[in-house]
């Protein structure tokens, strides 16, 4: 558990992000994201605070649960990894990482990664990801 008030602060703003992205509250972890933004992953490009969100609920209405594995803290910079179950007849569970940039208390980037080669099929279907 972090000790130091930067860092405290660092794991309040990411845990903040990552709860709210999960219950499905755009506007709650679109709070978090500072100026500058920028989100890359296997399949989304996005410099928009609330761009890399669009779809979410698509996302969460087959997520069945996300399981936090480890997560770490420095001043400016925080990692979690953890699981996504998917429902059963998506049969997929990713394993994640994800790497946030913090100024000035609020999130300007997050790299995601994670194994891309399971979602093709769904990504394919759902049409263009890049604003």
């Amino acid at each position: 558990m972090p000790t130091d008030t930067a860092t405290i602060a660092t794991r309040r703003t990411v845990r903040a992000y990552h709860e709210a992205r999960f219950r499905g509250d755009v506007s709650a972890a679109a709070a978090q994201i500072g100026e500058g933004f920028r989100f890359r992953s296997p399949f989304i490009t996005s410099d928009s605070p609330t761009g890399h969100l669009d779809g979410l609920d698509g996302l969460l209405g087959i997520v069945t649960g996300v399981e936090l594995i480890s997560e770490l803290y420095g001043e400016t910079e925080a990692t979690l990894v953890y699981d996504v179950h998917t429902a059963p007849a998506v049969g997929i569970t990713q394993h994640t990482a994800e790497h946030f940039r913090l100024r000035d208390g609020r999130i300007t980037s997050i790299k995601l990664i994670f194994d891309a080669a399971p979602w093709q099929a769904i990504m394919s279907a759902a049409g263009p990801t890049h604003d």
